[in-house]
């Protein structure tokens, strides 16, 4: 947490001074994401919500994507999570959403990517998406790579006030 604190910093400063907000979809970091952010103290001012889409179930549940809407579509990709974003930022009415979905290890996911694979996106005023692949098997450690990764990903996206 204590190398995530100053990017989440970056984020909630930039986000209070433009009064906007974020809701947060993640699956491989476990919640880091969400975590960081809401270290900051203030968080309250932007942070709308977060949840760990990790299941099927979860995302049915959580997000209401369905089978219909996954038509085409396959977890741990760009385009996914493109999607776990936009949703996020709709049903919270939020101004960004983030998502993020991927394979921490050791092993791989079932849909053939390795172990230290993930992919997130950013919805909002302007959409990003990007693949992060460490290499490594190392969960923990991939897990505070892809946190990092997406908390990098959202200064890029969101500009300074």
């Amino acid at each position: 947490m204590k190398t995530l604190l100053p990017l989440a910093e970056t984020i909630a400063q930039r986000l209070i001074a433009r009064r906007e907000t974020i809701a947060i979809a993640e699956s491989s970091t476990g919640g880091l994401v969400s975590a960081a952010l809401l270290a900051v103290p203030g968080a309250s001012a932007y942070f709308l919500g977060g949840a760990v889409v990790y299941t099927k179930a979860s995302r049915a549940a959580l997000l209401g994507i369905g089978d219909a809407e996954m038509q085409g579509l396959r977890p741990a990709t760009e385009a996914y999570a493109l999607l776990l974003a936009r949703r996020m930022r709709e049903r919270h009415g939020a101004v960004w959403g983030f998502g993020e979905t991927g394979a921490t290890g050791p092993t791989g996911n079932r849909y053939g990517d390795p172990a230290g694979h993930t992919c997130m996106a950013v919805a909002g005023p302007v959409e990003r998406a990007t693949t992060l692949r460490t290499g490594s098997a190392e969960r923990l450690a991939n897990m505070d790579a892809f946190a990092k990764r997406a908390l990098e990903l959202l200064i890029e996206a969101i500009p300074a006030a």
